[in-house]
C-alpha cells in the first residue's frame, strides 16, 4: 500500500475532554459544564470535566511525550469560553495566552498543529441566547473565529471549523443525549442546522482574510456503508444509501450536512420533505455556506452492511453477523469502513480527505507499567490497511489522525471508555504508554509499510 511521503500522521483531542481547569484564570462556564454539574445521574459515571486530564497545568509534559512517540501532527481544539468567556466582548488574556503558548510548544516540539475552532463546548452565554436557533449565531462564530485568526494566525495554519455537526445537534437537541439536552421540533433543527452552516461559512471567509498561507477542512461524521458482497449492485446500493437522506433520521446522513457546505446545495431526496422548514430565502444562504475548502475531514468508527434490494429504496440495511467484534463502546468492528469511506467520500466531494477521527475503546488496565492492548493494535492494523487499499485504488486521502491521544472524558460515558494511546490514572494523573501507542508510532515512522 502507498501512502504519500507528506501522508498526515497524528492523532486528536478536544479542548472539554482533556483540559480541566474548567473555572480557572477567566474560563467563563459552557454548556457541558452546566450539564455535567447541574444534572445528577446524566453522566453515566457521574464524572464531569472539571479536571479531566490536567492538561491545562500540563500540556507542556503531554506535548513533550506526544514527541517521543513520533506524534508530527495534532489535532485539539480551542474552548470558546476560555477565551470568550461570555461568547462575545471581552476577551480573556489568560486563556488566549495558553491557546499561544501551547501551540509555540508543539511548534518546538516539530509536531504541526491543527486546530478544531468548535468541539461542543458551547459558552452558557451563547446558549441563553438561543445558539444554533438565532440567526445573530453567525456573527459570534465569527466573531470568535476572527479572534483566534488574528491571535494565533501568525502560527497556527490548518483549521477545522465544527465538529460533527450530527452530534452537535442530532444528540444536543434532538436525541437529548448531549448537552445542552432539550428536545426540539423537526422545524427547529432544521433551522439549526442551516444556521450551523452558516457559521462554517463565514469561519471560513474570516479565516481566509486573516491567516495568512491557511489551510481549512470540516469534520462531519457518518458511518460508512459497507456492501456486503463485491458485486457491482451491492456496491452500488452501498454508495447510495451512504448518502441517502431518511427524511425521519435525516440528521445523521452525511449528505445533509456535507452536500451544501462541498457541492452548494441540499440532497434533492432531503428538499422534498424538508425544505419546507428552512427559512425563507435560504437559497441565497448557499453563497455564504458553499465555500472553498482544502480538504475534507470526516469522523469515522464504525459501518452498517448493505445490499442490493428489490424495493422502493433499492437497498436494505442487513444486520451486523452474529458474534462479530466490537469495542467497548459496543460498536460493530469493521475493517473495511475506511476502505469504503474513503472511496465513497472522495469520490462524491472530490477533495483530500482526511480521516480527523477513528479509535477504538478498549478495557484497558496498567498491569507492571503496562497496557497490553492487543485488540486496539489489531483495529488499527486493520482499519489503516483499509484505508490503504483505498488509497492505492485511487482515493484520494491526506490524513488519518488517531482519537485519541489520551485516555479523557468521554461525553455522557463519563470516564467509562478509553479510547486513548495513552493511559490516564484520573486519580493521579500518572500517564501509561499503551503497546498500541509503540505500534502506531511504528506505523508512523515507517509510513504504512510495516502492514505490508
Amino acid at each position: 500500500m502507498s501512502f504519500s511521503k507528506d501522508f498526515l500522521w497524528g492523532t486528536a483531542t478536544s479542548s472539554f475532554q482533556i483540559e480541566g481547569a474548567w473555572n480557572e484564570d477567566g474560563k467563563g462556564p459552557s454548556i457541558w459544564d452546566d450539564l455535567t454539574h447541574d444534572r445528577l445521574g446524566f453522566i453515566d459515571d457521574g464524572g464531569t470535566g472539571d479536571v479531566a486530564c490536567d492538561h491545562y497545568h500540563r500540556f507542556r509534559e503531554d506535548i513533550a511525550l506526544m514527541a517521543k512517540m513520533g506524534i508530527k501532527n495534532y489535532r485539539f481544539s480551542i474552548s470558546w469560553p476560555r477565551v470568550l468567556p461570555n461568547g462575545t466582548g471581552e476577551v480573556n488574556e489568560a486563556g488566549i495566552k495558553f491557546y499561544s503558548d501551547l501551540v509555540d510548544c508543539l511548534l518546538e516540539n516539530g509536531i504541526r498543529p491543527f486546530c478544531t475552532l468548535y468541539h461542543w463546548d458551547l459558552p452558557r452565554a451563547i446558549h441563553e441566547m438561543g445558539a444554533w436557533s438565532n440567526e445573530k449565531m453567525v456573527d459570534w462564530f465569527g466573531e470568535y473565529t476572527r479572534l483566534i485568526a488574528t491571535r494565533l494566525g501568525d502560527r497556527l495554519k490548518d483549521y477545522l471549523t465544527i465538529n460533527e455537526p450530527q452530534c452537535i445537534i442530532g444528540l444536543g437537541y434532538d436525541r437529548a443525549e448531549h448537552a445542552p439536552a432539550v428536545v426540539s421540533s423537526k422545524r427547529d433543527i432544521v433551522r439549526m442546522s442551516h444556521i450551523l452552516m452558516k457559521c462554517h461559512g463565514r469561519a471560513v471567509e474570516i479565516l481566509r482574510e486573516c491567516v495568512p498561507g491557511v489551510r481549512i477542512g470540516y469534520a462531519p461524521c457518518g458511518n460508512p456503508m459497507v456492501p456486503v458482497t463485491g458485486s457491482a449492485a451491492d456496491i452500488d446500493a452501498a454508495r447510495k444509501a451512504y448518502f441517502a437522506v431518511n427524511p425521519e433520521h435525516f440528521i445523521w446522513c452525511p449528505a445533509w450536512f456535507s452536500d451544501p457546505v462541498v457541492l452548494g446545495q441540499y440532497p434533492q431526496d432531503a428538499l422534498k420533505e424538508l425544505e419546507q422548514y428552512l427559512p425563507a430565502g435560504w437559497e441565497k444562504d448557499l453563497a455564504l455556506i458553499h465555500q472553498p475548502l482544502d480538504y475534507y475531514a470526516q469522523n469515522i468508527y464504525t459501518s452498517m452492511f448493505v445490499r442490493a434490494a428489490d424495493n422502493a429504496e433499492g437497498y436494505e440495511i442487513v444486520p451486523p453477523r452474529i458474534g462479530i467484534e466490537r469495542t467497548l463502546m459496543g460498536w460493530t468492528v469493521v475493517p473495511d469502513s475506511l476502505y469504503w469511506g474513503a472511496k465513497f467520500l472522495t469520490e462524491r466531494y472530490k477533495l483530500p480527505l482526511i480521516i480527523s477521527e477513528n479509535g477504538m475503546s478498549c478495557p484497558d488496565v496498567v498491569v507492571d507499567g503496562r497496557v497490553q492492548d492487543a485488540s486496539r493494535i489489531s483495529f488499527i492494523d486493520k482499519y489503516i490497511s483499509g484505508l490503504g487499499r483505498a488509497i492505492d485504488e485511487g482515493a484520494n486521502v491526506a490524513g488519518y489522525f488517531y482519537w485519541s491521544f489520551f485516555d479523557n472524558f468521554e461525553w455522557k460515558n463519563g470516564y467509562t471508555q478509553r479510547f486513548g494511546l495513552v493511559h490516564v490514572d484520573f486519580d493521579t494523573q500518572v500517564r501509561t504508554v499503551k503497546d498500541s501507542c509503540y505500534r502506531y508510532k511504528e506505523i508512523m515512522e515507517t509510513n504504512g509499510a510495516c502492514l505490508k
